[in-house]
């Protein structure tokens, strides 16, 4: 129980610095060899194709595990720390936007379909009346 709550604080860190690294690459300060390592690291990060692919056990894994990780350290510590503290607090924030309106979008979508369940009940209850 203790290693899956230590994935995930680590999977959770790990999607802050790719939009901390996102941020970085359009800061003006950043230099250009940075922010060139930074685009293909996020590009990387996202992109649904991987340098090893993932239907081969265990090395399938290892750009996921030791790779990726690898390249957004390098990225981070080649970042200078004023654009990396501008870049991390740009990034918090942006997360909890993007957290929030997901959380109210869900919402939303379950109050719909709560409707869209209860209308259908009734319709079909109404229907099954007026047909015995």
């Amino acid at each position: 129980m203790r290693i899956l709550t230590l994935i995930r604080t680590w999977a959770s860190a790990l999607k802050g610095d790719v939009v901390v690294l996102w941020l970085a690459s359009r800061h003006p300060l950043t230099p250009w060899y940075v922010k060139a390592l930074a685009v293909a690291v996020v590009a990387y990060a996202l992109s649904p194709i991987d340098l090893i692919p993932d239907f081969i056990p265990v090395l399938g894994w290892l750009d996921d595990l030791i790779l990726l990780p690898g390249l957004i350290w390098l990225a981070l510590r080649l970042t200078p720390a004023e654009v990396l503290a501008v870049a991390r607090a740009d990034a918090q924030r942006w997360l909890h936007r993007v957290h929030s309106r997901l959380r109210g979008f869900l919402a939303a979508v379950a109050v719909v379909l709560i409707w869209l369940v209860l209308c259908s009940v009734a319709i079909s209850h109404g229907w099954s009346r007026a047909s015995a």
